[in-house]
């Protein structure tokens, strides 16, 4: 439905993620990906939305002056928000396994920020989604630990695999947001083009 009316678009992902990727495809967007090296470093004081928004416009940013008036570029950044801190992609098992741990039974923010770039602006949105999980025990975080190695995931897991269905109580808000992209808003976002 969408294909037709962006047909003179050249959408961009520029995106490694491959549930990002697999969203656009299954969206049925015509795209191709196209990536950037870059540094995910922002100011200490920045909190919550701030820190995605943030993010999503530095990856847009390694593009500046390389977008012809036709492409839209899409950047995107997720981070698991409790406790008053960012829980990014864990370094190790440790780091994973006390991420997870915090957020046993509790409830806590996943967090993503879409930038879209064109030649000429670029508009950012980003969407909220509240997730509890059960009382879990160190047992079943160290066998997800071991057997899915949730290194490349915000806050070291995947709603979308088993841990997902064994620890989630509760989700408020886009489910698709916690996999690392609200798919409805940016579905929307491209509905508005002219």
């Amino acid at each position: 439905m969408l294909k037709e009316k962006l047909k003179k678009y050249k959408i961009i992902l520029a995106s490694g993620s491959p549930r990002r990727q697999q969203f656009f495809k299954d969206l049925d967007l015509d795209f191709e990906i196209r990536l950037k090296d870059v540094e995910e470093i922002y100011p200490p004081e920045l909190k919550a939305v701030a820190i995605t928004d943030f993010l999503a416009e530095l990856k847009a940013g390694a593009f500046e002056g390389e977008l012809q008036p036709n492409e839209i570029l899409v950047t995107s950044d997720t981070i698991v928000w409790h406790q008053n801190k960012a829980l990014g992609k864990p370094k190790n098992a440790e780091e994973a396994f006390d991420m997870i741990k915090s957020m046993s039974n509790a409830t806590h923010e996943v967090i993503t920020s879409v930038c879209f770039k064109t030649s000429t602006a670029s508009t950012l949105l980003h969407d909220i989604t509240k997730v509890t999980f059960n009382a879990l025990s160190d047992e079943a975080i160290l066998y997800y630990i071991e057997n899915y190695k949730p290194y490349d995931k915000a806050g070291a897991y995947g709603i979308q695999e088993w841990f997902g269905f064994m620890a989630v109580a509760k989700v408020e808000g886009s489910y698709t947001n916690v996999m690392g992209l609200p798919t409805a808003k940016v579905y929307e976002y491209f509905s508005t083009l002219e």
